[in-house]
């Protein structure tokens, strides 16, 4: 199921927070993509992409895994920097699995200009 699209490009501090801590972590690890995800309590986790022979996952995976290996019980929010057009099936899957469906999930470009923003559900 397509989460929902919103034609916003009014982000809020907080937002544009979380999509520039992933354009950073992309630029600095060189890799595809930048994830940041915010938890309920405010706490941010960043992330690059992972890819090792025996794991890949995705820089978007790989921040919501680290919020909940931190203890995090839901998400308000995640981003992605990548060239990509749309944010997977796979990364709103792990989004909706910790935030809902109605967490909005950002997809920016590397220039950090918001591309789209859709829920995860």
């Amino acid at each position: 199921m397509l989460g929902s699209m919103t034609q916003s490009t009014d982000l809020g501090p907080e937002d544009r927070k979380i999509i520039t801590l992933a354009r950073s972590a992309r630029a600095r690890n060189g890799v595809p993509e930048g994830a940041a995800v915010r938890d309920e309590t405010g706490r941010t986790y960043v992330a690059g992409t992972v890819a090792l022979d025996s794991l890949n996952l995705s820089a978007l995976q790989t921040a919501v895994a680290m919020a909940v290996a931190s203890g995090a019980q839901s998400l308000e929010a995640a981003a992605v920097v990548s060239e990509a057009d749309t944010a997977s099936d796979a990364d709103r899957a792990a989004v909706r699995d910790l935030g809902g469906a109605s967490t909005p999930v950002l997809l920016a470009g590397p220039d950090g200009e918001l591309k789209s923003s859709v829920t995860a559900g």
